[in-house]
């Protein structure tokens, strides 16, 4: 009974907590990413950073003290069978690899016949707005349907239909393909104008196309497990959704993060800097779109700094900075806990808990985006190739409150991810809570960072 009022009065702070900052944001109407006007906060920055800070290092006490070993294996274990058939799979498997197809078809030719207007182009709303905004949500809010979806995996037919190599791909390259892919990405989405122009989108696409097919063709599977990154984002955000497929493909149910305490989703050190790259570029991508970084970028290229080295230097100097911080994190945990595991698997164990940081700011940066371009690409849909005038839905003042939520929302998932992995670590309570000092200390950085730009007005990045 102690016990459970204990979990009771608990859980009352950490929601109460979270009413507080929510108001507070509420209150403040701070600017979202999209408005073009400047709002300035009606309470004192330092105070609403460190109220969202705040509110991750208090569920990190609150989860120390009110769950226990049996707590966490009980939920963890909470997994059903979904009642669907293996004729009912193959159908839906079927009718998605064709929507994926005609999608990408779709996108190649309207991306370059269709209209310039890139509010009318169903090519740059469907990538920008249905796919990487709108589905993206999907896969961690639901689950990762891209492997039926996938239209590349046309690639490993082709090993089906002509003469293949056998896979040879060296052991010692990882994942670091996929992560100098995702940083190379998410740095040609910033500097070039791919949300503006339909013809320089199609072009992208088209080469990734080719890239995406011959390396499917080569690698086969393999192709798309470590190299491919945009697999591997929508792979590592599935690991936050309640639905997922077991050994056998059948789908299940789980309660949601809980996946994100599997051994084997971080292999080796490759695949916890993909992690952290995830998590630095959706913040990069807002950073960008500030005023302060506006007012820097123009300040460093006034200051004799080459236009096109800063943004490839701010990109990779943040992964370090998010990357270091992690490991600083886990190798002081390390001791902490006076625990003779090696950092590295630590490491591996403790990083997929920041995918439900990353999965929150990425709802938080683009649903509002979603929303307000979703009545723009219906129209679209409706008419390729000769589109009415584009409309956008106003978003309300207080929208801009939820962002606020789902960063936190994010921010506390990975805690509870993380203290349960400690707990699975290190047989001594003590060891696990000690364990995730500095692990917090950093996510606590992670937040305030995110709250920052999520605060911030947005502004037209210069110099692109």
């Amino acid at each position: 009974m102690r016990h459970e009022r204990l979990r009771t009065v608990g859980a009352a702070v950490l929601v109460a907590s979270l009413a507080v900052a929510l108001a507070g944001r509420a209150a403040a109407h701070g600017g979202s990413l999209q408005a073009d006007d400047a709002r300035s906060l009606a309470i004192p920055l330092w105070l609403f950073l460190s109220t969202g800070g705040g509110v991750v290092g208090v569920s990190f006490l609150l989860t120390s003290f009110v769950t226990d070993r049996d707590l966490i294996r009980d939920i963890h274990d909470r997994r059903r069978e979904v009642g669907l058939s293996a004729a009912t799979r193959r159908t839906l498997a079927g009718v998605a690899r064709l929507v994926g197809v005609v999608g990408l078809v779709a996108v190649l030719l309207v991306g370059a016949f269709g209209p310039a207007d890139p509010l009318r182009n169903l090519a740059v709303l469907v990538v920008w707005v249905g796919w990487w905004a709108g589905y993206t949500m999907t896969t961690y809010l639901v689950g990762n349907s891209w492997p039926a979806l996938n239209p590349w995996r046309v690639g490993l037919w082709l090993r089906e239909w002509l003469p293949a190599p056998s896979p040879s791909y060296p052991a010692r390259l990882g994942s670091w393909p996929a992560v100098a892919g995702l940083l190379g990405l998410v740095w040609l989405e910033v500097v070039s104008p791919l949300a503006d122009d339909p013809r320089l989108l199609t072009g992208v696409v088209l080469a990734y196309t080719l890239v995406t097919l011959t390396g499917a063709y080569v690698l086969g599977e393999t192709w798309f497990e470590r190299v491919d990154p945009v697999s591997r984002v929508f792979a590592a955000y599935g690991a936050v959704a309640p639905l997922y497929s077991d050994d056998e493909g059948r789908p299940r149910a789980r309660v949601p993060g809980t996946g994100l305490e599997d051994e084997g989703l971080a292999r080796d050190a490759s695949d916890v800097a993909f992690v952290a790259a995830l998590l630095w570029v959706t913040t990069y991508d807002g950073l960008v779109a500030t005023p302060p970084w506006r007012d820097f970028a123009s300040a460093a290229v006034g200051g004799g700094v080459p236009a096109p080295l800063l943004y490839p230097a701010a990109l990779l100097a943040g992964f370090g900075l998010f990357l270091g911080l992690y490991r600083w994190a886990v190798r002081r945990g390390r001791r902490d806990a006076e625990s003779y595991r090696e950092p590295a698997e630590l490491a591996r164990r403790f990083a997929p808990s920041l995918l439900a940081i990353a999965a929150g700011y990425h709802v938080a940066h683009y649903l509002g985006y979603l929303i307000e371009l979703s009545p723009a690409l219906v129209g679209a849909l409706a008419a390729p190739l000769s589109p009415g005038a584009p409309v956008a839905v106003v978003l309300p003042a207080w929208f801009s409150a939820l962002a606020l939520g789902f960063v936190l929302l994010g921010h506390l998932a990975a805690i509870w991810v993380a203290h349960a992995v400690a707990y699975d670590l290190f047989p001594s309570r003590m060891q696990a809570v000690r364990s995730q000092y500095a692990l917090t200390a950093a996510m606590v950085f992670y937040t305030m960072t995110s709250l920052w730009i999520v605060s911030r007005p947005y502004a037209a990045p210069p110099f692109v």
